[in-house]
């Protein structure tokens, strides 16, 4: 099992551009957890911890495709009809042995063998049956209608690839070529906690200056959407020696600790002098917006990240940082999903160097052209904005604006987790 080394990263004082943050994990960070074996019937969502081929042919053996007539195509009048005797019936589940079309058709039904001497097979609705004798029209192409043992897959051929996401299709397929079970990752164990003395369980009553804590129920939620086994492990107060003991406590039976609130620079954000006390901090500020005060380290080799605190920023940070280091350690072959190119209806102002993302909705322009439409509040608390928009725009790092009319890339709610 692969662990991480405390000197994995290497990075300075600058605010880091996005995609050098996951570049540096793609790089540096390797997968840390095993393998177990699991039925199919559990195997949806986990990730393949190794290729899956076929021990034989899919199909097994040539079949029919539709219910019909099969026979020789070289019996075949070219330009008019053909008119042949019926000699056998095959339905699914039969054995062919024996069973010869010969000078004439065999009756046969979808999935049914092909007979030996059988090529091609007729659609039932094509054909007439008259007294005995099926009349069959001119026209159709040798080996119509039938499926070639090994069409779908060759007997060796790779199913599924080590590091893929199992999906239902994919257990279907691993079902089809005789799998009954699958070997896959064991589920990523993350330590989850807040941290603030501001926050308050949710349901409790608030007392003045408190808050109810919103992120960890979202952050636990999205999390287990892509197979994470999560351990909420409550509040942390802002007291650095008690954050820097349950840090090292929560590093010692999880594969990965996961915080929001106090990694930025206030008096009272105490998260990055915490790590630093047990383990290592290797970036703290990622050029994004918003989301700039990620911090990124390793506490006894085992990876950190502190998330903001604000609810849209701990959204934006976990799918565009934390969501890639997941995939690499739990050997996900992850692609990152592309955003759809869509019109804005808004102008914005950015600052250069920083990449920006905004909640908008789509809807049609008076052209009948999809255009994003940016949600009326900025504001990186509103929980609304995340409830009440489509998506997310994201404005490139070089464009000191976006103006009405420009194209911006939108990565709708629905498909980022």
């Amino acid at each position: 099992m692969a662990q991480l080394s405390d000197d994995c990263f290497a990075v300075g004082e600058a605010p880091m551009a996005v995609e050098d943050a996951v570049a540096l994990i793609e790089r540096r960070v390797s997968v840390t957890v095993g393998s177990e074996t699991v039925a199919l019937g559990l195997a949806d969502g986990r990730i393949s911890a190794e290729d899956v081929r076929a021990a034989g042919d899919l199909p097994p053996f040539d079949n029919a495709a539709v219910d019909g007539y099969a026979l020789r195509h070289t019996l075949l009048n070219p330009d008019r009809e053909t008119v042949l005797p019926l000699r056998a019936r095959l339905a699914a589940g039969a054995a062919p042995e024996g069973v010869s079309a010969g000078d004439g058709v065999v009756r046969i039904f979808t999935g049914a063998p092909m007979p030996h001497d059988a090529d091609t097979v007729f659609m039932q609705e094509d054909v007439r049956v008259e007294n005995g004798r099926v009349v069959l029209p001119p026209g159709l192409k040798p080996g119509a209608n039938c499926r070639r043992a090994g069409e779908d897959v060759s007997s060796g051929g790779l199913v599924i690839p080590a590091g893929r996401r199992l999906r239902p299709q994919d257990l279907a397929l691993a079902a089809a070529v005789g799998r009954d079970a699958l070997s896959v990752r064991r589920r990523l164990r993350v330590a989850l906690f807040s941290t603030g003395d501001e926050l308050t369980e949710p349901g409790s009553p608030l007392r003045p200056g408190a808050i109810r804590d919103s992120n960890r129920v979202m952050l636990a939620a999205l999390m287990r959407r892509i197979g994470v086994e999560v351990d909420d492990l409550g509040i942390l107060r802002d007291d650095p020696a008690t954050l820097s003991r349950r840090l090292a406590e929560a590093a010692a039976g999880h594969d990965l600790i996961l915080t929001s609130g106090g990694a930025s620079v206030g008096e009272e954000d105490h998260v990055k002098a915490a790590v630093e006390a047990v383990g290592q901090l290797v970036f703290w500020r990622l050029a994004i917006r918003p989301g700039r005060p990620v911090a990124m380290g390793l506490i006894d080799h085992k990876p950190f990240v502190g998330l903001p605190g604000n609810p849209v920023a701990t959204y934006v940070t976990l799918l565009f940082v934390v969501r890639p280091l997941i995939a690499r350690l739990t050997g996900e072959s992850f692609v990152p999903p592309k955003p759809q190119p869509v019109r804005s209806a808004f102008t914005f102002r950015k600052r250069v160097g920083r990449r920006e993302f905004l909640r908008v909705s789509l809807g049609l322009g008076s052209d009948g052209v999809i255009e994003a439409r940016k949600f009326p509040k900025d504001g990186t608390g509103m929980l609304t904005s995340l409830t009440e928009s489509d998506g997310l725009a994201e404005l490139p790092d070089g464009a000191p604006v976006v103006c009405e009319g420009d194209t911006v890339g939108f990565y709708p709610h629905a498909v980022l987790w």
